[in-house]
């Protein structure tokens, strides 16, 4: 904890990197991701403060939209997209997924209600040939595919994907190379940015 907070201290001493923010926000891209500590958006992308608007989620699983039971996710997704008018939302999975694992191998999730409970946004048990690889790739990868199909059930996200105002896509971080690579729907394989 003591390096975060010596960082901490020292963060706040640049002052002229940060006056403008004092003016609003106005990112381009929603990032839905994993809450997984090894994860870490800004890095990934090189983003600075107000370049991106983040969602983290366990598994980065995008509940179902249901307008009667409001989520903090579906909030958020609404927020970005109808107040900020993000252009862009990536739904980035990863490598070494603790949740997405946990559902193709069946554990038994009973000692947390919470997580197991969430787990089951997930829809279906995402696919994977081989569920003894530690990367959990082809799990996760068919998963991110899923959370973009379900993110295209909220009703704000269809309307600004018909106006062409929107566009998804589908990331997939492998945190032992830090490579990423991205779904390309003509050849439904993930490929290298």
């Amino acid at each position: 904890m003591q390096p975060l907070i010596d960082n901490a201290r020292t963060f706040g001493q640049r002052p002229e990197e940060f006056a403008g923010l004092t003016q609003g926000q106005s990112p381009e891209v929603l990032f839905i991701t994993c809450a997984d500590s090894r994860v870490v958006p800004a890095l990934i992308t090189g983003a600075r403060p107000g370049q991106l608007f983040e969602l983290r989620t366990a598994g980065n699983i995008v509940p179902p939209y249901a307008s009667e039971h409001p989520t903090s996710e579906a909030a958020t997704i609404e927020y970005a997209v109808e107040v900020l008018g993000v252009k862009d939302i990536v739904v980035c999975g990863h490598s070494h997924c603790g949740a997405v694992g946990a559902l193709v191998r069946g554990d038994d999730l009973n000692a947390v209600p919470a997580v197991r409970d969430w787990l089951a946004h997930a829809a279906d048990e995402p696919k994977c040939s081989d569920p003894a690889d530690p990367t959990v790739a082809e799990a996760v990868q068919n998963h991110v595919l899923t959370q973009l199909l379900r993110l295209r059930s909220y009703p704000r996200i269809e309307k600004r994907l018909q106006a062409d105002q929107l566009r998804l896509h589908g990331w997939y971080y492998e945190v032992h190379t830090g490579a990423v690579l991205e779904h390309r729907a003509e050849t439904d394989t993930f490929e290298a940015l």
